[in-house]
C-alpha cells in the first residue's frame, strides 16, 4: 500500500515542465542531450507512475477480493508501522485458503504482465511500461528484501504449503525473469525507461 500511495503521489506531483538531471549518450543522427528545464513529454513519466501504482493496487486488491470470495472479512492493520492487508483466515485451520490469499497478489500481477505481453496490440506506451515494471519490481522485492518479513507473502506461502521460501521465490522469480527477457527482446520496449524528446531521447527522472 505504501508503494501504491507513493506511485500515485509521484504521478500527481510531476509538473508540466521539469528539470532533467541525467545526460544520455547520443544516438546515430542525434545530438548529445544535456539537462534542460523544459520537458515537452513530461506526461510520459506521469503515465508510467500511474501504471506502476495501478499494478501495486491490483496486487493489494487481489488479496482483498480473494478473501471476500472465500467468505472471509479482510481488514487493514499495521505491522511494525507498515499498513498490511490481513485475510481474516485462520492459517492454522485453513492453510490452503491462506495460501490462495497470499499467492493472489503476485499471481494477479504476473497475469496482468502476461496479458500485456501475449495479447497482440501496438503497445509500448508509458502506462503499459509502468504496469510491467510494477509487476516485476514487486516480485523482485518479495523474493529479496521482503522475503523474510513476518507478513511477507513468500513467508506465508511457504508456511501454508509444502514449498520452501526458496521454491516459492524461484517460481515467481522465474516467471518475472522470463517476462523481463521477453521485454528485452521486444522492439516495443527498446527504450523502457527513456522518453522521446524533440532533439532525440532523454533518460532519467523528472521532478
Amino acid at each position: 500500500m505504501c508503494a501504491a500511495m507513493l506511485g500515485v503521489m509521484i504521478g500527481s506531483s510531476l509538473p508540466e515542465t521539469a528539470a532533467a538531471q541525467f545526460v544520455t549518450s547520443s544516438l546515430p543522427g542525434s545530438h548529445q542531450l544535456s539537462a534542460t528545464a523544459e520537458d515537452s513529454n513530461g506526461h510520459d513519466w506521469k503515465r508510467f507512475a500511474f501504471g506502476f501504482g495501478a499494478s501495486i493496487i491490483a496486487h493489494e486488491g487481489a488479496h482483498v477480493l480473494s478473501a471476500l470470495l472465500m467468505g472471509y472479512h479482510p481488514y487493514y492493520a499495521f505491522d511494525n508501522g507498515r499498513p498490511t492487508v490481513y485475510s481474516g483466515i485462520d492459517s492454522e485451520q485453513e492453510p490452503h485458503k491462506q495460501f490462495i490469499f497470499s499467492a493472489s497478489g503476485l499471481t494477479t500481477q504476473a497475469l496482468i504482465n502476461e496479458g500485456i505481453l501475449d495479447i497482440p496490440h501496438a503497445g509500448g506506451g508509458p502506462i503499459e511500461r509502468g504496469l510491467l515494471a510494477g509487476g516485476i519490481g514487486t516480485t523482485l522485492f518479495y523474493i529479496t528484501l521482503g522475503r523474510n518479513a513476518s507478513v511477507s507473502d513468500i513467508s506465508f506461502m511457504a508456511r501454508t504449503s509444502s514449498l520452501s521460501k526458496t521454491q516459492v521465490s524461484l517460481i515467481f522469480g522465474g516467471v518475472s525473469a522470463i517476462q523481463g527477457l521477453r521485454i528485452s527482446r521486444d522492439p516495443k520496449y527498446n527504450h523502457f525507461f527513456i522518453r522521446p524528446a524533440d532533439d532525440g531521447l532523454r533518460f532519467g527522472l523528472a521532478y
